[in-house]
């Protein structure tokens, strides 16, 4: 296996941990900025509230997208292994 080889596999596994886990980590950062915002407004110090909301929002999040993940990551693997044939 040559270094480039080895490269394109590096630079494949990378993106497809972001294309699966980057929609879910940016709704929660986003939920849990307003609601830090919201609590800050407020002074509503509660921990829990942050955690059910996020929890809520990426709950949602992973049944919405979770077929298209789901999608990307077959078509990942399929393309690793379609392409082990040509390791020598």
């Amino acid at each position: 296996m040559t270094p480039e080889a080895v490269l394109d596999l590096l630079q494949g596994v990378i993106l497809a941990c972001a294309r699966a886990g980057g929609p879910v980590l940016l709704i929660a950062l986003g939920v849990g900025l307003l609601v830090g915002v919201l609590q800050a407004a407020t002074q509503i110090n509660e921990a829990s509230i942050s955690f059910v909301v996020k929890l809520i929002a990426v709950s949602v999040t992973v049944i919405a997208l979770g077929p298209w993940t789901l999608r990307t990551m077959t078509e990942y693997t399929r393309r690793t292994i379609s392409s082990s044939a040509e390791v020598r």
